[in-house]
């Protein structure tokens, strides 16, 4: 069993390839507007931490549920 986190790291993926993912990057930190840019960038950031505290939960929980199936 893989114990590496491929779930929310495939849906960050697919997120940022999408084009409202691309959108939201290009406003984060290509916008010719540093209005647009100071608003996108503390939300894109935050969203980068949320994703960053989801792959280090699943890794946990995928870890945990390895070490019961080799305990059994």
């Amino acid at each position: 069993m893989h114990r590496w986190p491929w779930i929310t790291v495939l849906m960050a993926v697919a997120l940022a390839v999408f084009p409202v993912g691309q959108d939201f990057i290009y406003l984060a930190f290509f916008s010719g507007e540093q209005l647009s840019r100071n608003i996108a960038q503390p939300i894109f950031f935050t969203a980068l931490a949320v994703v960053v505290l989801l792959v280090v939960l699943e890794w946990w929980v995928r870890r945990i549920i390895h070490k019961r199936r080799l305990e059994n």
